[in-house]
């Protein structure tokens, strides 16, 4: 069991405020995903040549400035700045992201690259979701949209790593309440094509076949509509990209989920108590989710 939110918010007078509409949201799911909880924000994308990357420290004790002097020294002619939180810090920079990543496996194993892309920050922790919210600050992030994930693991370790959004490429993450019985198959038909996998998780999995299906050129929803055929399991998936959110169940519908549309915002969530605080959600277009239908908005 798990909890899932989204919200992407069409009135821009609202995105300096999506942290404060999502914090209750995610600390509603609490008692559906206690051991781990994260979210991933998207914002303006920075500039044509620049690139967000989303690190994590762990229990490490990093100096952030030495860090930075490091990568200048390593990439001298790159653009750096970085604003870190607790053991989480946003490098934007010039440098190409696969660059930066593998100098940071190489040069600083003790760091993890959560995410990167020109619109996406990528925060996730163990704990509960109200630690994790107060630990990053949640309350004061801004942006056009959102994802956000509690859980309560049935597969897979309760770490930093195999909590959600997992994500892939640039600009694209994913959280999912359920399980999948094929992981295992459709990382053997991935890894043929290059692509690695950090986790056992079987939400990574997922995550990993859409971007490539994204990719090899499908928009979201197609993507989304092709792994009908190849994922076996019980699922309700939430995605994010640049400018979109993406929401499907399985077949069955065995995991709930409820979707609040007004002509400010769309918010969903697993149950309609994390949605109950939004403004005008009174008067809100409320729905179920249909089996295997693509649902998808952009900001």
């Amino acid at each position: 069991m798990c909890g899932i939110v989204g919200l992407l918010l069409k009135n821009p007078a609202l995105r300096p405020h999506l942290g404060e509409l999502m914090v209750p949201m995610l600390i509603g799911m609490t008692e559906r995903g206690p051991d781990s909880a994260g979210l991933a924000v998207f914002s303006q994308p920075v500039g044509d040549s620049l690139f967000k990357i989303s690190v994590y420290a762990g229990e490490s004790k990093v100096d952030w400035n030495a860090f930075i002097d490091a990568l200048r020294a390593a990439f001298a002619t790159a653009q750096f700045q970085i604003r870190a939180i607790a053991n989480h810090a946003v490098l934007t920079t010039s440098a190409a992201p696969d660059a930066i990543e593998e100098w940071i496996e190489k040069y600083r194993p003790a760091l993890t690259v959560l995410s990167a892309g020109r619109s996406i920050d990528l925060y996730k922790d163990t704990g509960t979701p109200g630690e994790i919210a107060a630990r990053y600050e949640f309350a004061k992030l801004q942006g056009t949209h959102l994802v956000g994930h509690t859980r309560m693991a049935t597969e897979s370790a309760v770490t930093p790593a195999h909590a959600h959004p997992f994500t892939a490429g640039h600009d694209f993450c994913l959280v999912h309440n359920g399980s999948l019985s094929n992981p295992y198959m459709l990382r053997r038909k991935l890894e043929p094509f290059g692509i690695t996998f950090e986790t056992d998780n079987d939400t990574e999995a997922a995550c990993r076949y859409f971007e490539w299906r994204l990719r090899e050129g499908d928009d979201l929803p197609a993507a989304v509509r092709r792994g009908f055929a190849e994922l076996d399991g019980f699922y309700t998936f939430l995605m994010g990209t640049d400018d979109q959110l993406a929401l499907v169940r399985d077949a069955f519908a065995c995991k709930p989920a409820i979707v609040a549309e007004t002509d400010d915002y769309v918010a969903v969530s697993s149950e309609f108590r994390s949605l109950a605080h939004l403004p005008g959600v009174r008067t809100a277009k409320l729905f179920e989710p249909k089996p295997q239908e693509v649902y998808s908005w952009r900001i």
